[in-house]
C-alpha cells in the first residue's frame, strides 16, 4: 500500500510563489502518474497537473496553465508542483493522487486510487 504525504503549503499573498511536496513511501510498479488535485470549500476537487512515472509527460488543467510545473524525482520517490503567479482563486487544499497503470490524461478523480491528507494553500489579495 502505497502512502502519500503532501508539504508546503501555506498563506501567500497574490503574485507569490509556494512549492508543494508529495512524499511517497511503499513499492509503486510502474507505469504509474502521479497528480495534483484541489478542492475549495464548496466545490468540487479540481485536477490541477499529473506527471507519468518518467516525468517526460505532463498535464495541467486550463487554470493553472504557465503558472504551474509538475516535476518528479525518482530517486527521492517526490513529486512537486512549483505554483507561480499564485491568485486568491488558487485558494484551496491540495491532494496528492497516485494513478496505478498507463495514464493518458485523465483529469478525473475516480481514477485515482491513493490519495495524501492534503495540504492548505491560501492566497491573499
Amino acid at each position: 500500500q502505497v502512502q502519500l504525504v503532501e508539504s508546503g503549503g501555506g498563506l501567500v499573498q497574490a503574485g507569490g510563489s509556494l512549492r508543494l511536496s508529495c512524499a511517497a513511501s511503499g513499492r509503486t510498479s510502474r507505469p504509474y502518474a502521479t497528480a495534483w488535485f484541489r478542492q475549495a470549500p464548496g466545490k468540487e476537487r479540481q485536477f490541477v497537473a499529473a506527471v507519468n512515472w518518467s516525468g517526460l509527460s505532463t498535464y495541467y488543467g486550463d487554470s493553472v496553465k504557465g503558472r504551474f510545473t509538475i516535476s518528479t524525482d525518482n530517486a527521492k520517490n517526490t513529486v512537486s508542483l512549483q505554483m507561480n503567479n499564485l491568485k486568491p482563486e488558487d485558494t484551496a487544499v491540495y491532494y496528492c493522487a497516485l494513478h496505478l497503470g498507463l495514464y493518458s490524461g485523465s483529469a478525473y478523480a475516480r481514477d485515482f486510487g491513493s490519495w495524501g491528507q492534503g495540504t492548505q494553500v491560501t492566497v491573499s489579495s
